[in-house]
């Protein structure tokens, strides 16, 4: 199959089979389901049509598959240095060049299903992919990379409520935990790599609190956006609001305590917290306009 250099600089001599499985696993499959599920949920909770949810969910899979492989091409040189095998361009199953078509590719489709949910709706959501694309190229490296994040997760139920019928603008308290859990999700998902990531020079808002630092701060956005889903909404919140919301700050503590000592416990309760949030924020009986 030859070396990852070979592979990443010539492109790969692997069967098509295996390219196929590559360009599948080279876009981050896990969040790109993940995302495109829930925000699937929302548009049906949230009283989208089933042609409509159908497009938002379209909409959703387009922008998150041109951000995984963008962010996977731009990396490949990076992660060969830092080690990471593992990955398929890391690992000679696909190309750099094959990555790119297919993040452009995927980009193109994502501006008219898009713009198809109607202008603003559009908008706000090619602004959060337009973050996320900022924040592959540019912004992961900085003291800005959480601001991508925020944006992106922001936009998403966003996008959900401006493509309801009427174009209703989006209430605070969801467009906030949106944001909330991007911040989140950013400390999450750098924490298992900020060491090798340190090795290789990127200097990210998490790299530069250090794992510690990280670990310390990864709770607060996400039991924060557990707050505002719970507070936020008119009305009481409710018995079942309040457990949840105590129940993620005791997850919270407990990930954090447990994270000094085995820092994936740090990392597993932050998602137990997130999955509290998405629960929240999907049953949640007042709407998200």
């Amino acid at each position: 199959m030859g070396t990852p250099e070979q592979s990443t600089a010539e492109g790969p001599t692997a069967s098509w089979a295996e390219r196929v499985a590559g360009l599948a696993g080279s876009c981050h499959p896990g969040p790109v389901v993940a995302v495109t599920a829930l925000i699937a949920a929302l548009a049906v909770t949230a009283g989208q049509s089933a042609a409509r949810c159908v497009l938002t969910a379209a909409a959703v899979l387009t922008g998150q598959l041109s951000v995984g492989w963008c962010n996977d091409a731009f990396d490949a040189r990076q992660d060969i240095a830092a080690g990471r095998r593992g990955k398929p361009v890391v690992d000679g199953t696909v190309g750099v060049t094959e990555v790119w078509v297919a993040a452009c590719a995927a980009l193109a489709l994502c501006v008219p299903l898009s713009l198809a949910c109607g202008l603003w709706a559009g908008a706000v959501h090619l602004t959060g992919v337009a973050a996320a694309w900022a924040y592959d190229l540019r912004l992961k490296a900085t003291a800005w990379s959480w601001a991508p994040y925020a944006v992106g997760f922001a936009a998403l139920p966003a996008f959900v409520a401006l493509a309801l019928p009427g174009h209703p603008w989006p209430a605070w308290w969801v467009v906030t935990a949106g944001a909330l859990l991007g911040v989140g999700a950013h400390l999450g998902d750098v924490l298992p790599d900020i060491r090798g990531d340190l090795a290789t020079g990127v200097r990210g808002w998490p790299h530069r609190l250090g794992p510690d630092g990280t670990r310390l701060l990864l709770p607060v956005p996400l039991v924060a956006a557990s707050a505002v889903l719970v507070l936020g909404p008119a009305g009481p919140p409710g018995r079942w609001g309040l457990a949840a919301l105590a129940m993620a700050g005791l997850v919270a503590v407990a990930g954090t305590a447990l994270g000094h000592r085995w820092e994936r416990a740090a990392f597993a309760a932050a998602v137990a917290v997130a999955v509290v949030d998405v629960a929240l924020l999907l049953l949640r009986d007042t709407g998200i306009a």
